[in-house]
């Protein structure tokens, strides 16, 4: 037995000598963008989001003489009750279904002729979805 514990308090003092007790490591800041004020984004992760642009079209001197499109690979409405669907069916809700967040920018597009009715309707439909960031484009 006394032989074994001499073999352990050699090789205890093996290593303490042996062991080199300096910091190797280095500690590399990865928060560069954010402190030398470049604008980086708090998630570097995050994507950039590009805002659901709605196209409002006057077609006739009727109500119900419009069109509309979205810009994007979205099935196209036809009429604002499909366009709110279609809104609602892309929030992002509590379960985690959706594409969406509430403040997703949403651009109303009419065009120059385009009745102010359409374009409202557009618009009101958009926040009736339950987004907050919903703006019109200046027509051209």
């Amino acid at each position: 037995m006394t032989p074994m514990i001499d073999v352990v308090f050699l090789l205890l003092i093996y290593f303490m000598v042996a062991t080199d007790f300096v910091v190797t490591e280095e500690i590399y800041r990865l928060d560069l963008p954010q402190r030398l004020g470049s604008g980086a984004p708090d998630d570097p992760f995050e994507l950039e989001r590009d805002p659901v642009r709605i196209g409002v079209h006057t077609t006739g001197p009727e109500p119900e003489d419009y069109a509309l499109d979205l810009t994007g690979p979205w099935p196209q409405p036809t009429t604002f009750e499909e366009l709110l669907a279609f809104l609602q069916r892309n929030l992002i809700r509590d379960e985690g279904s959706g594409l969406f967040p509430r403040d997703h920018p949403i651009l109303v597009a009419p065009d120059p002729d385009t009745g102010w009715e359409h374009a409202v309707e557009a618009f009101s439909t958009a926040v009736r979805a339950g987004y907050v960031n919903v703006q019109f484009v200046p027509t051209s």
